[in-house]
C-alpha cells in the first residue's frame, strides 16, 4: 500500500493521457462562429485543412454562421488534432469534443 502513496502524480497523468489516446476515442471536431473571419477564410481552411470539397466548405461555413457552431469533421482524436491545430493557427476557434454514440 505504501508504494502506491509514493507514485508521482505526474506519472499517473501521463498514463491516463496515453490511455485516451491510444485506445482510438472518437471525437467530433467542432468549429464555432467569430466575428473576425471571413467566409472565404474560413471555406478556403475547410478545403485546405480538412480535405473538404467547396460545397461541403461552404455549407459548414453557412452553419457556423448561422448557428453558432458545427461539426466539422468527425474520427479518432489522434488525427483530428493536428487538424485542430491548423484551424486555430489560422485564427479559427475550434475545439475536439469526445464523440458520444447514439
Amino acid at each position: 500500500m505504501t508504494d502506491i502513496l509514493n507514485i508521482d502524480v505526474s506519472e499517473l497523468e501521463d498514463i491516463m493521457l496515453l490511455e485516451e489516446t491510444s485506445t482510438g476515442n472518437k471525437a467530433e471536431l467542432i468549429v464555432y462562429n467569430d466575428d473576425f473571419n471571413t467566409f472565404d477564410w474560413v471555406i478556403q481552411s475547410f478545403m485546405d485543412i480538412c480535405s473538404h470539397t467547396f460545397e461541403q466548405s461552404e455549407q459548414l461555413s453557412l452553419l457556423v454562421h448561422y448557428k453558432g457552431k458545427a461539426t466539422v469533421k468527425t474520427g479518432v482524436i489522434d488525427e483530428l488534432r493536428p487538424l485542430k491545430d491548423a484551424l486555430v493557427d489560422r485564427g479559427l476557434s475550434a475545439v475536439l469534443e469526445a464523440f458520444v454514440d447514439k
